[in-house]
């Protein structure tokens, strides 16, 4: 995969790759890493057809299950959380407007196993993130665009590849980040992102410059099936003034987003993560008191 070429010439690790060919190649390529790897199509939009694979069994079912031509890149497991930098870019290659956001669990498991959707705008782009993508945009020649580069902060220590809290590539978007996240951005910074593009296309630069006021503006995604402490009307009184969107969400959007979609602005972090908490939370399965069995003599 070229992308990684780019990244590893400003000096920023990337995770050990193969590109899928067959069975025993890819077997020695997981002798050389460990299990699990991951297999995603080489020029993937978003996590779809995305595949975590733990064993020689998951490896054989992965191949049997592969039905298509499409060009597959396997790679080790990192155990990381996904942060972004999202900028936008004049012609001259510098940033005119930057923000980020971070996923602070695996968004692979998220859309394979039907878990809970979660990630959010940060309220200051951390200066690593700064740096790196400016170093990125900088490699690929960046210019006049709107783009979403995402790195892994690993969570752990990893060979090769740097201590715990240190940033390593994941993929080049030449393009803004999906789904809902432009309008998020606006929420966290009370900007108007699309805006702030055009200005970019047409003027090289912000006319419609905004005072800012950075916050966190969460997206969070709810199931149908999981039996949720609290309900939406719940969520709906008890947040009402954080929640800037709560609604549900066509079947077509549902795979990976949850059906139902909240998003809300805070200022700080621990409100943040306590709304997230109250809305993904669980109810604990009843136990019902035993009946005492009468004996009979």
């Amino acid at each position: 995969s070229c992308m990684k070429e780019y990244y590893q010439r400003v000096g920023i690790p990337v995770a050990r790759y193969h590109m899928v060919d067959n069975y025993e190649g890819c077997l020695n390529f997981i002798h050389e890493v460990g299990y699990p790897v991951v297999a995603k199509p080489d020029n993937g939009v978003g996590a779809s057809h995305t595949f975590k694979i733990s064993s020689d069994e998951e490896l054989g079912n992965f191949f049997a299950n592969k039905w298509d031509d499409t060009v597959y890149i396997m790679e080790e497991f990192i155990n990381a959380e996904i942060n972004s930098y999202d900028a936008i870019i004049d012609s001259h290659g510098n940033p005119i407007f930057e923000a980020g956001n971070v996923t602070p669990m695996s968004i692979m498991d998220i859309v394979n196993n039907a878990d809970n959707a979660l990630f959010y705008i940060v309220k200051d782009l951390a200066d690593d993130t700064r740096h790196l993508g400016r170093e990125t945009a900088k490699s690929f020649g960046v210019r006049s665009r709107f783009v979403h580069f995402e790195f892994f902060r690993l969570l752990s220590d990893h060979e090769g590849l740097g201590k715990k809290g240190d940033l390593m590539a994941l993929e080049v978007n030449m393009r803004p980040s999906g789904g809902f996240t432009p309008d998020m951005i606006n929420f966290a910074y009370n900007i108007n992102c699309y805006q702030y593009y055009a200005d970019m296309m047409i003027y090289d630069k912000l006319r419609h410059k905004t005072k800012t006021s950075p916050a966190f503006c969460v997206y969070v995604g709810r199931w149908k099936e999981h039996p949720y402490a609290h309900t939406h009307q719940e969520i709906l009184e008890h947040w009402d003034k954080y929640l800037k969107v709560a609604e549900e969400l066509p079947e077509v959007l549902a795979h990976g987003m949850g059906n139902y979609m909240y998003l809300a602005r805070f200022e700080s972090k621990e409100q943040m993560d306590t709304f997230c908490q109250y809305a993904l939370e669980i109810k604990e399965p009843e136990v019902l008191p035993e009946i005492p069995v009468k004996k009979t003599t």
